[in-house]
């Protein structure tokens, strides 16, 4: 990568108890080291891209997360603020397989178990406790919500599900269940739990949003859905013309607040998202994240796989 096309060489100097920040041409501030060093060496050197006029945002420069911790720490922030900018509908995404994992690592019955831990570890942060009893939590079946009270056991979150299994069900049917049945008066905040493993779980979180959420206050979060399977054409609108349907019906509604994918290979990186701040594509050098290009609407995937990460 062309060193001059970073705007600034950041020295890091590290003292006993705080990090002393050189720069060129950008206001920086003193931090505690245990953001962002631990086990370090004496000196370090980082190299941080600044915007156009010089400035450098804090929710541009939220570091890629490291550990699951932290990742969930980002991810309360990050819907914090969509929350306090009317965001109604939000999508997390992130691998549950190891942070630098790519889909396919996991199987698939332990990523949707972790899937379910991590959202009550999210929801115990995020919710304050007089607000749980107004957070419905919905999960893809009726027999989810059976494993998910064990998971959820001493919580007051409303467990719920969007499908429930039929006859037919080893044969790719499930028995739809009508949303507006399942919603409270006083519910306020709806979380839907890796609705990927039946082509019609979207199809009902769809119905969940326009007969619950529009036209209200409520909010509602889609939990790891895989909702790139959708944005790329894996579903062909010949054989699933509703779930297609989606990229102009639903997702253009959708905030991704928060977003981890990465990418294998020669070229790997990763695209990452933290909101507010803008989407970026970083690549690992050492045991450090560099930010290679940024932009503020999601690039699809083939363009960073084929595109960014090989030009960078």
């Amino acid at each position: 990568m062309d060193i001059w096309s970073w705007s600034a060489l950041v020295c890091i100097m590290i003292n006993t108890t705080k990090v002393q920040v050189i720069h060129s041409r950008s206001h920086w501030t003193e931090f505690e080291t245990t953001r962002l060093i631990r086990g370090s060496s004496n000196l370090r050197f980082i190299i941080r891209s600044v915007s156009k006029e010089g400035n450098t945002s804090v929710e541009s420069d939220v570091p890629f997360p490291s550990d699951y911790i932290d990742l969930l720490k980002q991810a309360k922030k990050a819907t914090e603020l969509a929350l306090k900018d009317g965001k109604q509908l939000m999508e997390i995404e992130f691998p549950t397989a190891g942070l630098e994992s790519v889909p396919g690592d996991g199987e698939g019955g332990n990523e949707m178990t972790d899937s379910m831990q991590l959202i009550r570890e999210f929801c115990d942060i995020l919710v304050t406790p007089e607000k749980a009893r107004q957070t419905r939590i919905f999960f893809p079946e009726a027999n989810e919500v059976k494993f998910a009270r064990q998971v959820f056991e001493g919580a007051s979150f409303k467990l719920d599900y969007l499908t429930k299994p039929s006859f037919f069900e080893d044969f790719g049917f499930s028995e739809k269940v009508k949303m507006a049945d399942r919603v409270k008066p006083d519910d306020e905040l709806f979380l839907v739990g890796y609705p990927y493993f039946n082509v019609n779980e979207m199809i009902v979180v769809e119905e969940l949003y326009k007969e619950a959420v529009v036209n209200t206050t409520r909010k509602l979060i889609i939990f790891n859905g895989e909702l790139d399977r959708i944005r790329s054409g894996y579903y062909p609108s010949f054989f699933y013309p509703k779930l297609a349907a989606l990229t102009k019906t639903l997702l253009p509604m959708m905030e991704t607040i928060y977003y981890i994918h990465n990418f294998k290979g020669r070229n790997g990186g990763t695209l990452f998202r933290c909101y507010p701040g803008p989407w970026r594509v970083l690549r690992k050098v050492g045991n450090k994240y560099v930010c290679v290009h940024q932009q503020e609407t999601m690039p699809s995937l083939k363009a960073v796989a084929l595109d960014i990460l090989p030009a960078a």
